[in-house]
């Protein structure tokens, strides 16, 4: 009974060694005499991926050359180029208000005017005593040389004069400060005052904005601060705008970073032909870091990676070469390469679970991809 259990045993044994012999080129793992040198060369297996002496079918993809454009995102605020509050600088009583709300006014155009009556009548009287004073210095002037007065009183008529000129300059400046005007071109926001009002100093009238083009303000992380520069892109977008892009450029670069938030305020200008674009607006802006017109970008599915490296094969002589890459920017479905393959190179994207390196292959297919 022994005898037989041995027996047992040993042809048990016997038939899982056949099985692995005969199937271990299917499996994937040597024999057991190649595995000690003892296989005969004819008999030994081919290499993997593919029957011996056979080629691996795959489909490969042309590197090609297309622009990459390396953006960070912010946030920022619309400012206008111009703004400010109009006020007055006297008391008085609103006699007219020369605007409409939200209108568009010109450099020096007459916004408001006050009660200036008491002063008209002050520089009337002003410029009678300037002429009585010039009239009084001419006479004395043209007196005949036997008649001339003393210098003395030519001298304190010309003061008398000189002193009356400046009082009716005096006047006219306070007449005109009764009437405001727009200190640069642009719109007029909600009116303040009413006529008739009695208003103080200081007193706000209205707003003004100059939005033809307007600036926005946003930061960015500070080790980007060496690859932004004066007139680099920047693309803006607004949820009150849905799609709508707006283009503007870096104009002003902080001298300082922020040591709380480690990062560096910038100053972006927009044309704002259609006024789109309002002061105190929320805008997500996307800056141009780099753009690099003549990548090579290959589909992102041809990579190996092993750990940290990244691998291609490339198709050289009708094998699959085994290549390592640098990798650039990933785009939606392909990714760049920055060193390690050339334009016109082509890259295994289907078939790479059945390759080894130097691989003989069959090109089964060459797929082709947009060129922007």
């Amino acid at each position: 009974m022994r005898v037989m259990v041995q027996l047992g045993i040993l042809a048990a044994l016997a038939g899982g060694a056949y099985v692995w012999y005969s199937q271990a080129e299917n499996w994937g793992v040597p024999r057991p005499l190649a595995l000690l040198g003892l296989e005969a060369p004819a008999q030994r297996q081919a290499p993997r991926g593919g029957p011996p002496g056979g080629q691996v079918p795959v489909v490969v993809a042309p590197v090609r050359i297309g622009e990459v454009v390396e953006r960070i995102e912010s946030v920022g605020t619309v400012r206008a180029r111009e703004a400010v509050t109009i006020t007055t600088k006297v008391a008085g009583i609103v006699t007219a208000v020369r605007f409409e709300e939200g209108q568009r006014v010109r450099e020096g155009q007459v916004l408001l005017e006050l009660d200036s009556a008491a002063l008209q009548a002050e520089l009337d009287q002003a410029r009678a005593a300037l002429d009585n004073a010039r009239q009084q210095l001419a006479r004395a002037r043209a007196l005949p040389a036997g008649q001339a007065v003393a210098q003395a009183r030519v001298d304190e008529l010309e003061t008398l004069a000189r002193a009356a000129e400046g009082r009716v300059r005096q006047t006219q400046a306070r007449i005109e400060e009764l009437r405001l005007t727009a200190p640069f071109e642009g719109r007029v926001g909600l009116r303040q005052v009413s006529p008739g009002a009695l208003i103080q100093p200081g007193t706000a009238v209205t707003t003004l904005d100059d939005i033809s083009r307007v600036r926005v303000e946003f930061s960015v992380p500070e080790v980007h601060f060496a690859r932004v520069q004066v007139g680099s892109r920047v693309l803006a977008r607004s949820a009150a705008y849905g799609n709508r892009r707006f283009e503007g450029r870096v104009a002003i670069i902080d001298t300082r970073i922020d040591p709380a938030t480690r990062t560096i305020r910038l100053v972006s200008e927009f044309d704002n032909p259609d006024e789109a674009l309002k002061p105190g607006l929320f805008l997500t802006v996307e800056l141009t870091l780099e753009s690099r017109p003549s990548a090579l970008l290959i589909p992102e599915e041809a990579l190996d990676p092993v750990g940290e490296r990244n691998y291609v094969y490339a198709i050289r002589d009708g094998r699959a070469r085994r290549v390592e890459v640098a990798l650039g920017l990933r785009l939606p479905g392909e990714v760049e390469i920055r060193q390690g393959l050339s334009a016109g190179d082509q890259v295994v994207v289907r078939g790479l679970q059945r390759l080894r390196p130097d691989a003989p292959v069959r090109v089964t297919e060459t797929m082709t991809r947009p060129t922007s």
